[in-house]
C-alpha cells in the first residue's frame, strides 16, 4: 500500500472568535497546493483514495488536485495517529489490509506523528512543512512488514 500524507497549504491567520476550521488558504497557498497537486496528479494513480479533513483550509487543498474526495472526521485537527491507522484498519502485524494508494490531506502534528509511527522514528523528525507530501509505502518482505520513504515534496522545490 502506498500511503501519501499531504499537509494543507499555507492558512490564513484565525481572527478573534473565528472557527480553527473555517480558516481559508493564503494566496501563497493556493499557489503551494497547486504546485503540489501538478505533481501528485501525475504520481498518483487514477485508484487513489482520497481522504480529507473537513476543515476549510485542508479541503481547498485537496480540491487542486481536482480528484474526487471524501471528507472525513477522523483527520480533523486534534485527531490522533491511532484515529488514522483505525480509519486505514492498518495494525502492526498486518498494515494496511487492501492495495493501492490512499492520499490523506489533514493537519500536524498529527500527520508526522502516523508518518513517525509508521517509519518507526521519533515524531520530532517528522515535521510535516505546510504543503508538503510525505509518500510511504509499505510491503512484507520475507515475512516481514517494511514501510519505507519514497518521496517527500515540498512546494518551495517546485
Amino acid at each position: 500500500m502506498d500511503l501519501i500524507l499531504w499537509r494543507h497549504a499555507q492558512a490564513q491567520d484565525a481572527p478573534p472568535g473565528c472557527d480553527d476550521a473555517s480558516r481559508a488558504l493564503t494566496h501563497k497557498g493556493e499557489g503551494q497546493a497547486a504546485r503540489i497537486a501538478a505533481w501528485l496528479d501525475r504520481q498518483l494513480p487514477e485508484s487513489t483514495r482520497v481522504l480529507v479533513s473537513p476543515a476549510r483550509r485542508a479541503e481547498q487543498t485537496a480540491k487542486a488536485l481536482g480528484r474526487k474526495y471524501k471528507l472525513r472526521d477522523e483527520l480533523v485537527p486534534d485527531s490522533s495517529a491511532e484515529e488514522l491507522l483505525a480509519l486505514l484498519k492498518w495494525s502492526p502485524e498486518t498494515a494496511a489490509p487492501h492495495k493501492g494508494a490512499v492520499l490523506l490531506v489533514g493537519h500536524q502534528p498529527m500527520l508526522g506523528q502516523l508518518a513517525a509511527r509508521l517509519l518507526g522514528t521519533a515524531e520530532s523528525v517528522c515535521d510535516i512543512r505546510k504543503g508538503a507530501v510525505w509518500w510511504l509505502r509499505s510491503r512484507y518482505r520475507d515475512g516481514q512488514l517494511h514501510v519505507a520513504l519514497v518521496a517527500v515534496v515540498s512546494p518551495d522545490l517546485i
